[in-house]
Formats: structure tokens, sequence, C-alpha cells
């Protein structure tokens, strides 16, 4: 592909299979991320639409409970399910296990020694969980399409770091267990144990292998598409510069930028007339900086983006089949 595509072109393109929304918090990335999961399933894709945002308002966006981190059908739509990740309690699992002794006896030992990691956490608590999370769907073949509403920039910056730290932390674990084997050997050799269970420690070379496979898919333009979403504003503009960056180094597509919240001709109100005048000086700057991209315009709405009726309406704006 190497074409722009507009964000009808990815939403009917049948190769693409993970779509992901981010921006500046407040620029509406979740009603854009459940817009386009919405056209997908319509289109008659099998969508997941999951959030990686610990405000988790994607529940809000679709007006039904998604939260509890267990995939749940969304209400009235055809082959549509929503997820919001639940850190907190993934990272409250992950430690049960690494400190009960499940990840094999040398991650205890290795947790006593490695204290200063946050209890054996990986790094980024809240942003290794998320790329866990998006790790065992990039994986699942029972979907079509996932869509995924990622966390404010910041946030998602960090997450984009979460393989090359896990990565590194994973060859820390392994390289640390290579040490202890042989100490642990005679241990268990003492103590009359058996053989040494491989299976964990197998199982953290997988993830490491899985890592490096969820680099290339992501990396990949026919089958990644990340969506810039961000408001005409000073402030939005520096961040959807930053986040455009970070995208380029760590090689994710990115050929769409959504520019929202712009606000209609009314030349009856002056405060109106003065916030467009500096809204569209800011459109000019996006469009001059970003001319090889393909921008998409969203008029701020007179209502809340809300429940399915709203998701529909923005997702016919953002493909281009409502003025």
């Amino acid at each position: 592909m190497n074409w722009t595509m507009t964000l009808r072109d990815i939403v009917y393109n049948d190769s693409i299979k993970f779509i992901l929304a981010g921006g500046k918090g407040g620029v509406g990335k979740t009603s854009c991320a459940g817009a386009i999961a919405l056209l997908s399933a319509r289109q008659g894709y099998r969508t997941l639409v999951l959030s990686t945002d610990p405000a988790h308002s994607l529940s809000d966006s679709f007006d039904q409970n998604l939260a509890g981190g267990e995939i749940i059908e969304i209400e009235g739509v055809d082959k549509l399910w929503g997820l919001e990740i639940s850190a907190d309690k993934g990272m409250a699992e992950f430690q049960d296990a690494m400190s009960s002794g499940q990840a094999g006896p040398e991650a205890a030992v290795a947790a006593q020694f490695l204290g200063d990691m946050g209890g054996m956490s990986p790094p980024g608590s809240d942003e290794a969980m998320a790329f866990g999370k998006m790790l065992e769907f990039l994986e699942d073949s029972s979907y079509d399409r996932v869509v995924f509403d990622t966390a404010p920039t910041g946030h998602t910056l960090k997450l984009l770091e979460v393989p090359d730290l896990l990565d590194s932390w994973l060859g820390k674990i392994l390289t640390l267990r290579q040490r202890m084997s042989s100490m642990m050997a005679g241990l268990r050799a003492m103590m009359g144990g058996g053989q040494e269970d491989e299976t964990s420690w197998q199982m953290l070379q997988r993830t490491k292998e899985k890592i490096s496979a969820a680099r290339v898919e992501l990396s990949n333009p026919e089958l990644t598409q990340f969506i810039v979403v961000t408001i005409p504003e000073a402030m939005a503009v520096f961040e959807t510069q930053r986040l455009l960056g970070s995208l380029n180094t760590y090689s994710i597509p990115s050929s769409n930028i959504i520019v929202n919240q712009l606000i209609p001709e009314n030349p009856d109100c002056r405060f109106c007339s003065t916030r467009r005048d500096m809204q569209q000086s800011n459109l000019r700057d996006i469009k001059d900086i970003y001319s090889d991209l393909s921008i998409t315009e969203i008029p701020l709405f007179d209502m809340e983006i809300r429940g399915i009726e709203g998701l529909t309406k923005l997702g016919h704006i953002l493909i281009g089949e409502e003025p």
C-alpha cells in the first residue's frame, strides 16, 4: 500500500485487521474508535473494540457497561464486541503468579533479588498489561478486525516502548534463570525432588518470540493502521507532532489524522467566530505540516456523541457518507 488511504479505504479494506486510535486526552478518540468499530461490524467484519485507556470511556460511548475485563457483545449490533482492559486486575494476577511460584521456583527466588523492579512486574505496569492484551488479540483469529482505543498520548508512547522493555526484561529473567538453574537443580537433588519442569521458562521464551512477531504485524501497513485524533488547538497540534514522530520511530503505519470538534460558521456569534478563526488557522497549519496524510474534518456536534445512534452519525461523517 503505497498510496495514502482515507478512512473509508481503511474501513472497507479486507486486509486491515488492526486499527488503533490515539491522541491527546479529550479530543474524541474513543468516539472515533467506537464509530470505526461500528462501521466495521456493519460491513460484515467480526469486530472487537477494546480500550487500553485507564479512564475507560468506551462504556460511555456505547452507553453500555463494558468494564470487568470480559468481552461483551455490543447490544443492538451484530458482529461487534467490546472490552475495557482492567490493568489493575491483570497486574494483580501477574504478580500472584510470580510470587506464588506458578512461573517456576527460580522466578520466586528471582523476585527476592529483583525487588527494585516493582515486585517482579514488567516496566510500565499499565502499559505492559495493555500490550499483553493486545498481544493476545494480535494472535486471536476469532475476529476479522480489532479496533484499539488507546490511552492519551503519554500512555500510548509508553505502550509503544513496551515491546523493547519487555524483551529486555524477559531477557534478564531468562539470563538469571540460566545462572541459577544449576544451584536449583542441586537443591532439588538434596531435597529428593525430580527433574526441573521447563514449561514455565519455555513459556517466557515463547513470549519473547510473540513480542517479535507482534512488532512485525504492527509495522505492516497491509495489516495495521494507526488513526491520530486531534482538535485544532495549539497544544493538541503539538501532541499530534509528538505522537506521529514516535509512530514513525517505531514504524507503526499512520496515514490519517482526524481533526475533531471544528466550530461551524456562525456570524451572529462573535465568540463562536473568534474561536472558529483560531481553529481554522491551526487547521491550515495541520494541513501544511501533514500534506502527505489524509485529513478528515469533523464538526463540533451540538450533542454528546453517545450510544449507537450518535456513533452511527459520526461514522457516516468519518467516511464521507454524510455532509
